[in-house]
């Protein structure tokens, strides 16, 4: 999609998504120099940001606590299985495996989020340890090529890679507040 076409819609619509003024941010960055129609179409946004006929849609940040305690008991597991097996385990698999079977537990602020971590350790905390059971049960069920596991590619620094990755995809822009 083009500038002049991301305006024009910001205009037909009223407001300016987080998505459209990405998708403006990373034509700007992409290009090597803008056309005199990109520049005239980027100053009416402005112009219609500022008198407030276009409205900037604020980017709300999120995030699902549920993720956070999902890991930290996946990896408490993984850790005790690699420690005393020869077994290898993929978190990430694990972590999505029980996710898609619990409730999310979405909070915007640091007090939201400590809300939902008191109401998940108190109402769902033997849930999410059987669901990060279940998957772990599954994943060393899955088919081996020699004795390693499919898909399995674990070193305890790959584990800190994965959960680091998928903390950081989750909540890019998470603040506490």
């Amino acid at each position: 999609m083009s500038i002049e076409k991301i305006v024009e819609q910001a205009l037909q619509d009223g407001y300016l998504t987080p998505a459209m003024e990405a998708e403006v941010g990373r034509i700007c960055d992409n290009a090597n120099e803008l056309s005199i129609e990109e520049y005239m179409a980027l100053d009416r946004l402005m112009g219609s940001l500022l008198t407030g006929e276009v409205m900037a849609v604020p980017r709300k940040q999120f995030i699902n606590v549920m993720e956070e305690l999902v890991l930290t008991e996946a990896i408490a597991r993984v850790a005790e299985i690699e420690a005393t097996s020869e077994s290898s385990l993929d978190v990430g698999d694990i972590a999505a495996y029980a996710l898609n079977r619990l409730p999310p537990l979405y909070a915007t602020t640091e007090e939201g989020a400590t809300y939902q971590r008191q109401k998940a350790r108190a109402q769902l905390q033997e849930l999410i340890a059987q669901q990060v059971n279940e998957a772990i049960a599954r994943s060393l069920d899955r088919p081996t090529v020699g004795n390693t596991p499919v898909g399995t590619r674990n070193t305890s620094n790959e584990v800190l890679r994965q959960v680091s990755a998928l903390l950081e995809s989750y909540a890019p822009q998470f603040e506490q507040k």
